[in-house]
């Protein structure tokens, strides 16, 4: 009888292999890694993030545990630090950037049909960044001075259709929040829902004249002037118009 798939390898099969070759010859690699394709690769590295490892030497160890699985999982390579950090440091990283894109975009129209909130607009973005904590020893170019470690910062932008990323960006960490309004694709009539961190009225012109919408909050320092309100009805929670 027939042993069923390892969950790992249901997961992974949504990926078809024609569309990753794909990715590898639009991104081949400057030098090859013997004993270790960019799928083992990929595979190795999906592994570690779903099962929250924490090193190469994590991920590695808890595979050989059970050498004999891994055929299961779909890995036809073998598996050691050291070609996991030799083709962590040459491969090209973009290969890996465009079949993220391809499986959001696979995702989306997944969702495309699926019913709305009817309280939110139909094509709405809520917008906002997270700090990744990085090895000070292994990324001392990321010295965060704030937490006094190395860090990255990710700037996601999520569809509220599905919840599904629809724009990612990765800089230093001390990169304000702010400055990426200059380079989020603006989709003309969307929503977009933003922290104060944003509160930026220039940029958020830019918006504007691209025909888009934001909801964002305001700091107590503010300074406005109001040319006309109107009367709301406050038991709907919206305080005033």
């Amino acid at each position: 009888m027939q042993a069923p798939a390892t969950v790992f390898a249901q997961i992974t099969c949504a990926l078809d292999s024609r569309e990753f070759a794909r990715c590898v010859e639009q991104f081949p690699g400057k030098r090859s890694t013997r004993a270790l394709t960019e799928y083992d690769q990929f595979l190795a590295l999906g592994f570690g993030q779903l099962t929250y490892r924490e090193s190469l030497r994590d991920i590695v160890a808890c595979l050989r545990a059970r050498g004999r699985l891994l055929y299961h999982l779909g890995f036809r390579g073998k598996i050691s630090r050291t070609n996991l950090a030799y083709a962590n440091f040459h491969r090209d990283w973009r290969l890996f950037q465009a079949l993220t894109q391809i499986l959001m975009r696979r995702a989306a129209r997944l969702y495309q049909d699926e019913p709305t909130d009817p309280d939110l607009p139909k094509v709405a973005f809520a917008l906002d960044s997270s700090i990744i904590s990085l090895s000070l020893n292994l990324f001392p170019w990321g010295y965060y001075a704030r937490s006094k470690q190395a860090a990255l910062k990710l700037h996601l932008m999520l569809s509220l259709q599905g919840n599904l990323p629809a724009w990612a960006a990765i800089t230093e960490a001390n990169f304000p929040d702010m400055k990426v309004l200059d380079v989020i694709p603006v989709t003309r009539g969307a929503y977009y829902v933003m922290d104060r961190g944003y509160l930026d009225f220039v940029r958020l012109f830019r918006v504007h004249q691209a025909c888009g919408f934001f909801v964002v909050r305001t700091k107590h320092h503010v300074k406005f002037r109001v040319t006309a309100s109107r009367a709301v009805d406050k038991s709907t929670g919206l305080r005033c118009d």
